[in-house]
């Protein structure tokens, strides 16, 4: 599942890259005020120094650094795991993790900050302000949490059928 993982990484990351520098520098969104896309989705620049919704704030030239660091040990934790991955699905779900984890480093490494821009509301409900590297990490992780309740379901009966 090595290729598939790396493969799902690189177009993750392709993607979230291509479309930042879209947003940043064709669309020249740090300069325009919020688009207004559909009545529940805009485009908004916002440029976040912590982890996902905001939280961790890093301000500091050390608190960024230390979240490079971070991400880049959980990236390779998890290009650890894909060597060991046997099923598509972790193949995939760590691929989302690790190319979206890194777009994210890219950002923070090279404008101090991460690059979120699409902003969605509906129902009297604002969400936080994300890019394509964070849907990839949500997903991802979503999909690492299904297949361990499937991996769980499938021990769980190997072991209910050695004892009957």
């Amino acid at each position: 599942m090595l290729k598939l993982g790396l493969r799902v990484a690189a177009v993750t990351l392709m993607l979230d890259q291509l479309s930042k520098w879209i947003l940043i520098y064709v669309v020249n969104m740090p300069d325009r005020p919020i688009i207004e896309v559909t009545s529940n989705f805009n485009l908004r620049m916002v440029w976040n120094r912590g982890v996902s919704f905001g939280m961790f704030s890093a301000d500091t030239e050390t608190g960024r650094y230390a979240l490079i660091a971070f991400a880049l040990i959980v990236v390779t934790i998890l290009l650890f795991w894909l060597i060991r991955a046997k099923s598509r699905l972790l193949g995939w779900a760590i691929g989302l993790v690790v190319g979206g984890a890194i777009g994210n480093v890219i950002d923070r490494w090279f404008y101090g900050a991460v690059a979120d821009f699409f902003d969605l509301h509906a129902l009297g409900y604002h969400f936080y302000t994300f890019n394509i590297a964070d849907m990839a990490i949500t997903f991802g992780v979503v999909l690492l949490i299904l297949e361990s309740l499937l991996t769980g379901q499938d021990e769980i009966r190997a072991k209910a059928g050695q004892n009957t």
